[in-house]
């Protein structure tokens, strides 16, 4: 038995869709934890069981997580809440409920930067890093996917990029990091949660196939959409003050804040590129199939 939290989000939706493939032959049933079932894939409706609910409640995951071997594990971001408590303090009742449970496996979405000299002050990667440690510390074998930026960030700019050109960010318009796209990473917890051969715990970095700049994004954007398309750096003291005026916990956006200036000082640029943590999904083809679409519709 497979649980899958956030079945409906990007990446969970991707997994899902993998997982009705490929699970029923390698003899696995699926569980997923949702708010609103009517959201879930059509694909998946009688072929899954549903819990209803929010996998932050205590009494949801104890339910959930009765009979389960694997778990696949995503915290989705509340910006009403200060970091720690939307990441630590949203999983506590599911650390307690995968021990009770004696559940074997957990794989869960994290970050790119353990390990190195900026890991402790990058915001909202750094609660996510506090995250794995309570998961692991359950006494399940743990897998974190360590990601970097997605390219699907980069859809909350559609009405920016379709109408004025521009896309914005607070990195140097140079900085070259490691970005991916999030059906990669669906593939690689997908592998993790079939094949549950590995134990301890650990980190599964989910690169995609190179680092780009945001300058490249530019160009790339360019080419494909056939606009030019262009990159603006905005100030931290400018992102701050635009997401404060949202409304978002301010505390939630000094996270915000943190992080991106941890990954402008290369947070992300740790991990060598390889066979195994390159994934297969280009800009370019991503840029194809999901932005330019999105742009001109």
């Amino acid at each position: 038995m497979i649980v899958i939290t956030a079945p409906t989000g990007n990446i969970g939706r991707h997994l899902l869709t993998r997982l009705l493939e490929s699970a029923p032959a390698a003899g696995e049933e699926l569980r997923v934890i949702v708010r609103d079932p009517a959201r879930l894939l059509a694909a998946a409706r009688g072929r899954v069981e549903v819990v209803t609910g929010s996998h932050g409640d205590a009494e949801v995951v104890k339910g959930a997580f009765q009979g389960a071997d694997a778990v696949f594990w995503l915290v989705p971001p509340d910006a009403s809440l200060a970091p720690e408590d939307a990441w630590s303090g949203f999983t506590r009742p599911a650390a307690k409920a995968l021990a009770a449970h004696g559940v074997g496996h957990v794989v869960g979405v994290s970050a790119l930067g353990r390990g190195t000299p900026l890991a402790g002050r990058a915001g909202l990667v750094t609660a996510s890093l506090a995250m794995d440690d309570l998961l692991a510390g359950t006494g399940v074998a743990y897998r974190a996917l360590a990601n970097p930026s997605f390219f699907e960030n980069l859809l909350e700019e559609v009405d920016s990029i379709r109408d004025k050109g521009v896309f914005t960010d607070v990195v140097d318009a140079d900085r070259k990091a490691p970005l991916v796209a999030v059906a990669d990473i669906a593939a690689v917890a997908a592998g993790l949660l079939l094949d549950r051969s590995w134990t301890g715990t650990g980190s599964v970095p989910v690169l995609g196939p190179q680092d780009l700049s945001p300058n490249d994004l530019a160009r790339i954007m360019t080419e494909e959409l056939g606009r030019p398309v262009r990159y603006e750096r905005q100030s931290l003291d400018e992102l701050y003050a635009t997401l404060v005026g949202y409304g978002l916990d301010e505390a939630f956006v000094q996270g915000i804040v943190d992080m991106k200036r941890a990954k402008d000082e290369g947070l992300d640029a740790g991990v060598p590129r390889t066979p195994g943590t390159a994934g297969p999904s280009t800009f370019e083809h991503w840029c194809a199939q999901t932005l330019k679409p999105a742009v001109l519709s």
